[in-house]
């Protein structure tokens, strides 16, 4: 999208996060022994794990209480695990990457048959049952089920749960929001998965499934994932050439600069999105906005733009986008704050 990149923000202080800032498990991940799954190790290890009353604690997040749930309606037995994974995105300057306070979650219980067992309330009469298979083409499964799939067949063949596992996954936002779902899905489930076929106290080892997840599904946004994996709450991560080097980190926390990240996304039909992106940029800077650019890779046309303006201006902003479309009769964008936030967690 022509001239919609603009500047990173400026440079912001600390701040404790908020609750949309999820906690921040991956700075320390580094320190994390690897998992190494033995094939008895991870289903005699599950009884003890917090996953399975997840449902029923009043305290828990909405999403998380639902989708232990969910698991445990589809398949007749509570999860081992929960783990959120944040929604990701680019900032305007290369090699940077983020997490949003949105989160997908998955829920996974071990097997020890070579069965998996795939569910979504997303796809509610779309669930199915496969075999495990680690070789050849695989089975016929749902769209929405391939890419599940395929992280745990790659898992399975790297020793994470090649006895199956029953698997409920659900996203906070969907395809129209304009964040990629692809990739924070795939960590989500790839965190869980490793964890209820790992030992009693064994984390899975981020960087490894990182790998995993890059070989299995190359047509992913791997710059996405590793902001999944390792962000850190009000920053921003610094891709690097050499994936191995010790993660590095910049500033990036609007909140704690008076300002706001605000992720606009445009409707109606694909064709007509990078046009009306444009529009709803340029009126966003007349009404103040400091700079935008898209959350992707920009591989195909988007549907949504990361805007960055002066908190006092939010309201402002949104009004001038939203008459502007009106007034055109254009379907008006919808509007999502976007707080910068931590990297995946299990659910406790």
């Amino acid at each position: 999208m022509t001239g919609a990149v603009g500047r990173v923000g400026p440079p912001t202080g600390k701040r404790p996060p908020s609750a949309a800032a999820r906690r921040d498990p991956a700075g320390a991940s580094a320190a994390v022994p690897p998992v190494r799954p033995t094939a008895s190790a991870g289903a005699a290890a599950t009884a003890d794990r917090a996953g399975g009353d997840l449902a029923r604690r009043a305290t828990a997040d909405p999403l998380f209480r639902l989708v232990a749930y969910a698991l445990e309606a589809a398949h007749g037995r509570p999860p081992a695990a929960v783990w959120s994974a944040p929604y990701a995105f680019h900032l305007g300057s290369p090699g940077l990457v983020a997490a949003a306070g949105w989160p997908t979650a998955a829920a996974a219980a071990p097997r020890t048959d070579g069965l998996v067992r795939l569910s979504s309330l997303g796809h509610p009469a779309d669930g199915c049952d496969l075999p495990l298979t680690l070789s050849g083409p695989p089975p016929a499964a749902p769209a929405w089920a391939a890419r599940p799939y395929a992280v745990l067949r790659a898992l399975a063949r790297a020793g994470f749960g090649a006895g199956g596992t029953d698997l409920h996954v659900q996203g906070s936002l969907t395809g129209a929001a304009g964040l990629a779902t692809a990739e924070p899905a795939e960590c989500a489930v790839a965190l869980a998965v490793a964890d209820v076929h790992a030992g009693a106290g064994q984390r899975p080892d981020r960087e490894r499934l990182a790998r995993l997840l890059a070989g299995a599904l190359p047509d992913g946004d791997d710059g996405l994932r590793r902001a999944v994996l390792f962000a850190r709450s009000g920053r921003a991560l610094l891709l690097s050439a050499e994936p191995r080097r010790r993660q590095r980190y910049v500033a990036f926390d609007p909140a704690a600069s008076g300002a706001r990240l605000v992720l606009v996304a445009v409707r109606g039909e694909a064709a007509d999105r990078p046009r009306e992106l444009a529009r709803a940029v340029a009126c966003a800077r007349r009404a103040g906005a400091l700079s935008a650019w898209p959350p992707g890779q920009g591989r195909e046309p988007g549907r949504s733009v990361l805007v960055l303006l002066p908190e006092a201006r939010l309201a402002a902003v949104r009004a001038a986008v939203a008459e502007d479309f009106r007034d055109r009769g254009r379907p008006v964008p919808r509007f999502l704050n976007i707080a910068v936030a931590g990297a995946a967690r299990r659910e406790e």
